[in-house]
């Protein structure tokens, strides 16, 4: 009688994903699946002190590896956070959380959980791979990947292989700029993200009369055909259009994915993208570029970030 063959133990990395109001973590195997009973969150954003930042990261790490199957192999831990980043020292400075300027993140993760393997990208670059890998940028070859919350992210897949830039920012498309500043210095009421990100909208739609809070609030006064609900998503998807169309002129993009809560806040929205680029996009060319919905739902984050082990091959 033969002996049963022994199945290879699963090989694990740990993804954490850091952002404006939460950080996530969670144990991803090699085909992009979360390890059931992994996935852990706690809270980052406003109020926030830089060591309850910290002690959320280190809870959410603590309880994913917690998770770790019996046999399993833990090769690497991959981390994505808003930025910008600094690739040689491993930190960041997110903008959406101020009490964080050129934390050691890297250091961190790494000293938590014990993995030397530590691998810092930008959050939207792992947007973008998560989306390349198993979603639905899967069969392009240039593309961008964005997600649309709390802030604005992207990253750009070029002929094949992610952009990571002299920094390791390329792809922060929620900074480009669509209009000519009004205010000294950094106006970054100017950017893409201060336009369309989820709560600068909710303040714009607050502006004009509106008498909701949130995102939720907001898309529930959009279905009631609320006015002001109507033209405060109508203001997020042109600036989001312009910015698609912005960097088709630049890098001629096949196809671009877009995530994040904010992206969801009506099925409409990626039509009113849509228009918009086909409206008012300066090259022939750009008309076309596909434009669609995360294929990942809210695990993209974390998918992206177990990528950068999974799939180190696609890194910059």
């Amino acid at each position: 009688m033969s002996n049963p063959v022994t199945p290879p133990s699963p090989r694990l990395a740990l993804a954490v994903d850091v952002g404006g109001t939460k950080v996530e973590a969670a144990l991803v195997d090699e085909d992009a699946r979360l390890v059931p009973g992994s996935r852990h969150r706690a809270p980052t954003g406003a109020g926030s002190s830089s060591a309850s930042i910290a002690a959320s990261v280190e809870q959410v790490i603590d309880l994913a590896l917690a998770a770790t199957p019996e046999g399993a192999e833990l090769v690497g831990a991959g981390v994505g956070s808003a930025g910008p980043i600094s690739l040689e020292r491993g930190t960041v400075s997110p903008l959406n959380l101020q009490v964080w300027r050129d934390f050691p993140l890297r250091d961190l993760v790494c000293s938590r959980s014990g993995i030397h393997n530590t691998v810092l990208r930008l959050d939207g670059l792992c947007i973008l791979l998560a989306e390349h890998w198993a979603g639905a940028l899967q069969g392009y070859r240039t593309a961008m990947g964005m997600v649309v919350s709390t802030g604005v992210g992207g990253g750009l897949l070029v002929e094949g292989r992610l952009v990571g830039g002299r920094s390791g920012n390329a792809g922060h498309i929620g900074q480009i700029q669509l209009h000519t500043h009004t205010k000294a210095g950094k106006d970054l009421g100017a950017t893409l993200e201060g336009i369309a990100a989820g709560p600068r909208i909710v303040e714009w739609a607050r502006e004009q009369g509106w008498t909701g809070a949130t995102g939720e609030e907001l898309a529930a006064s959009y279905r009631e055909g609320d006015p002001i609900a109507r033209l405060a998503v109508e203001r997020c998807a042109r600036a989001i259009g312009e910015g698609i169309a912005s960097a088709c002129a630049l890098i001629d993009l096949e196809a671009v994915a877009i995530g994040g809560g904010f992206s969801r806040v009506t099925p409409d929205l990626f039509d009113l993208i849509r228009a918009t680029v086909e409206a008012e996009a300066p090259l022939d060319t750009i008309p076309g570029v596909k434009v669609l919905p995360s294929a990942l739902s809210d695990e993209g984050p974390l998918i992206g970030a177990a990528g950068l082990i999974h799939r180190a091959d696609l890194l910059p």
